[in-house]
């Protein structure tokens, strides 16, 4: 039951950052031998804050990105008990980690993110909204709480996939 609260409340967030349900499917056609369709299928919900269904055809890369957590270059923590913060840094870890594959943020056709039971979701969604806004399409998201991360200070974690064409 926990769960679909979870997946509720995501959605009532992303309503709340003004989010239009009305949009369509897009194809990002990537070049002549690479298309990907981001969209949500007729008689499922249209939420533009994620799509429903990645389809990926054609020659192509895929970069596969474990999950990142607030963690700076050192192995420090970054953010203790702030989730805004902590969602900053895992991000600029996401980045690093998809230039290094050839990618970026407009690859991402799948995302994970795993958040501590108990967050205060809202500042850590306007934090993730600033990148996805820039995108075509937004990516496939799945919105997990959990017990707990790896370490206890860590406040959320985030794995994705990106596409890139060849």
């Amino acid at each position: 039951m926990k769960t679909i609260y979870a997946a509720v409340a995501v959605s009532l967030v992303l309503a709340m950052a003004g989010c239009d349900s009305s949009a369509p499917e897009k194809p990002l056609n990537m070049n002549s031998n690479t298309k990907v369709t981001l969209t949500s299928p007729e008689g499922m919900h249209k939420n533009p804050a994620y799509s429903q269904l990645a389809i990926v055809e054609g020659l192509h890369k895929t970069v596969y990105i474990g999950g990142q957590n607030a963690v700076d270059s050192a192995g420090n923590i970054v953010g203790k008990g702030d989730f805004a913060e902590q969602t900053r840094q895992v991000l600029a870890n996401l980045e690093k980690a998809l230039q290094a594959g050839g990618a970026g943020m407009e690859h991402v056709v799948k995302f994970n993110l795993y958040v501590q039971q108990g967050q205060p979701l809202q500042e850590g969604f306007k934090v993730f909204q600033e990148p996805l806004s820039k995108l075509k399409a937004p990516p496939l998201i799945s919105m997990i709480y959990v017990a707990g991360l790896a370490h206890p200070d860590y406040l959320l974690e985030l794995d994705a996939i990106a596409v890139i064409p060849h």
